[in-house]
């Protein structure tokens, strides 16, 4: 029986026997699998069908055991090695071609402690797993917006949404990993235990580790929120933006509300002939009394008259999953993001302009706004940096045909190109493609030397490469 190839970063593939393949099987609990076994298509597939490599081998782990085997593996015979946690992957990093790919994907307990408020949460939990438990109890944390989205990869890069005004991003709320390093060992990392890699993986995606287990703090929040939609016409977008940037800033912490422009979607609330036309949408969560939330929004309300409103007390998990319809596997994307201290008559003019020239049905423009508790935080206080960002703009290009590629992201890079002097120059690791290596310094601004510096101590050889890649200072 012939050996098996496989890639190395520098290129040369390097053949490994079978004796030792079998040998790396039989230490696991969960499967090995090579491209002719049942399950490798589903277990080498992520969220963003522009993604479509072939890794030589891929370990499905079952737990920590089998991620040290594995990273010992892959250090041991210089192989190019990928991780996949949820799948929820924009940049396509979570596989490799040719390599040792890992995937987290089997590992979603989550174990929630409600009387001390913590829940420890393994590497391929999707925010889902997390929402659902948490909620049992009356609480929750700082996740994202879509139910089906990776904890491990959320949280690694950052991670923001609902509840970021109220109790900070994800990275505010985690309070300790247990993490593979590059030399194949289990350690912890805390605030009082190896701190400064705990720093760095506050932001730093997936450059210093393998997390195994996170643990974050909750906080009581519904099981019932105030959220929903409010619906405008089109043709009142800049006066809604920039009254939307008026009233935001004066927002209570509680508050959310971020701002979609897109062709209308065949919702239920929104009349017929809207299908399928631009339309400016708020979308609000409040974190507090529904009562109160419903003073809050008053004014929003008042903006102009909707086409269409869905807004009234729901469960959270309900929230938290509802733009999962429009964020289902299986379509081609490409983002481009721009991080903004606040929203000029000219971003919004441009903003406004784009969404006139939308290239496909699924393709939007989402402005997010965040300040408030995840705007205290010091920007050195951990690898993410961008806490001056007071919105967070993504242009989300999605479409089902390979042969409007070019179309779709000529319109997103044109858009990202024009809004840029408007921009801080900061960027959302997690908002990032894998053509954008050249931005991986302003990810990280200042604290980027820092990253470098601990990605030369606890991965000097640059194993955990296969992402939007710190490199080792040297």
């Amino acid at each position: 029986m012939t050996g098996i190839s496989l890639a190395t970063p520098a290129g040369a593939p390097v053949e490994i026997s079978p004796e030792v393949v079998d040998k790396l099987k039989r230490e696991l609990r969960g499967a090995l699998l090579t491209p002719a076994d049942p399950g490798y298509d589903d277990a080498r597939s992520v969220w963003n069908a522009m993604i479509d490599r072939r890794p030589a081998l891929i370990v499905r782990c079952a737990g920590a055991a089998d991620v040290l085997a594995a990273v010992r593996f892959a250090r041991d015979y210089g192989l190019l090695l990928a991780v996949k946690g949820g799948g929820h992957n924009i940049a396509g990093s979570a596989v490799c071609d040719g390599g040792l790919m890992l995937d987290l994907s089997l590992m979603r307990s989550v174990h929630v402690d409600p009387w001390n408020r913590t829940a420890r949460v393994e590497p391929g939990a999707i925010l889902a797993d997390l929402d659902r438990e948490a909620q049992a109890f009356g609480l929750a944390t700082s996740l994202g917006i879509n139910s089906t989205t990776g904890v491990a990869g959320l949280t690694l890069g950052g991670g923001f949404g609902w509840l970021s005004r109220s109790f900070g991003h994800t990275i505010d709320n985690l309070l300790a990993v247990d993490v593979v390093t590059a030399a194949g060992q289990l350690v912890r990392a805390s605030a009082e235990e190896n701190a400064d890699l705990f720093w760095g993986l506050r932001g730093g995606g997936g450059n210093l580790g393998i997390v195994t287990s996170f643990t974050l703090q909750l906080h009581p929040l519904g099981p019932t929120v105030l959220a929903g939609l409010i619906v405008y016409p089109f043709s009142e977008a800049p006066e809604l933006l920039r009254r939307y940037r008026t009233f935001v800033a004066a927002a209570p912490d509680a508050l959310t509300v971020w701002t979609v422009l897109r062709k209308a979607p065949p919702l239920p609330f929104l009349p017929p002939d809207v299908h399928g036309k631009e339309v400016v949408v708020f979308a609000l969560l409040y974190a507090g009394d529904v009562t109160e939330g419903e003073r809050a929004i008053a004014p929003l309300r008042a903006f102009a008259t909707p086409v269409g409103e869905h807004v009234g007390p729901l469960p959270f998990c309900a929230w938290q999953a509802a733009f999962d319809p429009l964020l289902t596997p299986g379509a081609r994307n490409y983002w481009k993001s721009h991080d903004f201290a606040e929203l000029s008559d000219a971003a919004i003019d441009l903003m406004v302009d784009y969404a006139r020239k939308l290239p496909s049905p699924e393709c939007e423009i989402f402005i997010a706004h965040l300040d408030g508790a995840a705007g205290r935080v010091a920007s050195e206080a951990t690898a993410f940096p961008h806490r001056d960002a007071t919105f967070v703009l993504n242009v989300h290009g999605r479409w089902r045909n390979a042969d409007d590629d070019d179309g779709c992201i000529g319109w997103a890079r044109r858009f990202f190109a024009a809004t840029a002097p408007h921009a801080t120059g900061g960027v959302y690791v997690n908002f990032m493609t894998d053509d954008e290596q050249d931005r991986v310094r302003a990810a990280y601004g200042a604290n980027y030397d820092r990253l470098a510096a601990l990605k030369a101590k606890y991965d000097p050889d640059n194993l955990f490469q296969v992402n939007l890649n710190v490199k080792p200072a040297v």
